[in-house]
């Protein structure tokens, strides 16, 4: 395959397209299988469509949208229907959806025939700027977050700036937690600069969604398999996908989107950070003031929290039984591997609940 440089991974708008045909053009691929949920396949389908050049068979495959379908059931339908409709190992997938499509698209194709190439096309801000880069792929096991899973990067990632207009309110909200994250652990000026989006046009918003694939990308370069400092992007996650996967797998709750999770999560970790690294006090004020006006609050009842940090044993980050944090010193200062004690959970769900 041609080969595309870890620094040009990501391409945007109409440069991702031009990019994106060149490949095809320059590639011999057997047939080229588009995997879409049912939201992309009505929204994104046919625009994508209009702009692909090449003269290969195109095939669309479809799955149901959302979280509680990234799992092996949709896994094994796809790979029945590539392999029903003449997929070989010459074969190309373009995953066109948010974090989920991305993220069982990638661990498809990265497992079908011990490997076929694939391109990610996100449409959803979360998968812009974290789901789509960085080469994870996976699914969740019984509900629990991204337990099976591989990393192999994509041949490239194409953003296509302009589908955002297509989503809900509450989906770019999604995204936008895992923008805070990259100024949280990386670039405090990036972090301040987020606080007003409510004031942000489109253009605004691309240089932004770029900067945060940047940080990403740099992280990404310097560890890949994630043995060190890649474990910082999980800020927040730790409890964030506990979090998670409580409110998905609990018929009694309203589920709540990765974003949301993650960012009720970043403010627990801030205060697990004050208290074990002397992370600042007034830091911690204004990144739980700035969450909290964005997301509102989520109500945790007691018996919420401790099914929570029971779920906490399943992060796939946990070595030997412990169950390590991402913290921070300050912000860009990330520290990793830090283990907190159960009472001090508890404290931190007590000031994630005190009134405003």
């Amino acid at each position: 395959m041609t080969e595309v440089s870890q620094d040009q991974q990501v391409f945007f708008n109409e440069n991702g397209y031009k990019q994106l045909n060149l490949f095809l053009k320059n590639n011999s691929f057997s047939k080229i299988f588009i995997l879409v949920d049912t939201n992309t396949h009505t929204h994104c389908l046919s625009p994508f469509l209009q702009r692909l050049e090449t003269e290969v068979t195109l095939e669309v495959i479809e799955m149901e949208a959302g979280e509680e379908h990234k799992n092996l059931e949709t896994c094994n339908g796809i790979w029945k229907t590539l392999s029903e409709l003449g997929g070989d190992r010459k074969s190309l997938l373009i995953n066109l959806g948010g974090g989920v499509v991305t993220d069982l698209g990638g661990f498809v194709a990265a497992t079908f025939k011990r490997g076929i190439s694939f391109v990610h096309f996100p449409t959803t801000l979360l998968a812009m700027v974290d789901a789509a880069v960085g080469g994870k792929n996976g699914i969740n096991l019984d509900g629990l977050k991204n337990q099976i899973g591989t990393i192999r990067p994509p041949e490239m990632v194409v953003a296509d700036i302009s589908f955002l207009t297509t989503l809900p309110s509450a989906e770019m909200r999604s995204g936008l937690a895992e923008m805070l994250k990259h100024g949280l652990i990386r670039d405090e000026a990036y972090w301040n600069s987020l606080q007003n989006l409510q004031d942000l046009n489109l253009s605004h918003l691309e240089a932004l969604i770029r900067r945060s694939v940047e940080i990403k990308e740099e992280i990404v370069r310097q560890d890949p398999e994630e043995k060190h400092l890649r474990k910082s992007l999980n800020y927040g996650h730790t409890l964030g996908h506990a979090i998670e996967t409580y409110f998905l797998e609990t018929p009694e709750k309203t589920k709540l989107l990765h974003g949301e999770a993650v960012a009720a999560g970043m403010v627990l970790a801030t205060y697990l950070s004050n208290k074990t690294e002397s992370f600042p006090e007034a830091k911690m004020q204004e990144i739980r003031k700035a969450i909290l006006a964005m997301y509102g609050k989520v109500d945790f009842l007691e018996e919420d929290q401790k099914k929570i940090i029971e779920l906490l044993k399943f992060d796939k980050k946990n070595e030997g039984g412990k169950i390590n944090f991402v913290l921070l010193r300050k912000i860009g200062e990330p520290v990793i591997d830090r283990q907190v004690s159960n009472e001090l959970i508890y404290e931190a769900f007590r000031y994630y609940l005190e009134p405003q």
